[in-house]
């Protein structure tokens, strides 16, 4: 059996760093997320309203689908998700936020060093 023909599992780690400019209206769209949620039994529905009212962070968390990424991939089934959401200290001018291959300057510069 070719490579091609077996099952490969592969993780995808992505990581967004979203800045919350609209607390008000993120709450408000989590809050009618956790009601529309069927499934949801009314205990935690409640725990869940208080916990984004406090938390912009879960708030974002209750509205985030890990499967609306890959939808519409070809030829992939989804097996395990699971995601997180935490505020942070971010500066974007540390050396920890710098993800290289952004935009290709890291190579250019690599280059001109050269002789």
């Amino acid at each position: 059996m070719s490579t091609s023909e077996t099952a490969r599992y592969v993780r995808l780690r992505v990581d967004v760093v979203l800045e919350i400019d609209g607390p008000a209206e993120l709450t408000e769209a989590a809050e009618g997320r956790i009601d529309a949620d069927e499934f949801m039994p009314e205990e935690e529905r409640v725990h869940a309203r208080a916990a984004v009212r406090e938390d912009s962070a879960e708030a974002l968390a209750y509205l985030v689908e890990p499967f609306d990424l890959i939808r519409d991939v070809p030829g992939i089934e989804m097996v395990q998700a699971s995601w997180s959401s935490e505020e942070i200290d971010y500066d974007p001018d540390a050396v920890e936020w710098d993800l290289g291959e952004e935009d290709g300057d890291d190579e250019d510069d690599e280059d001109a060093d050269r002789p």
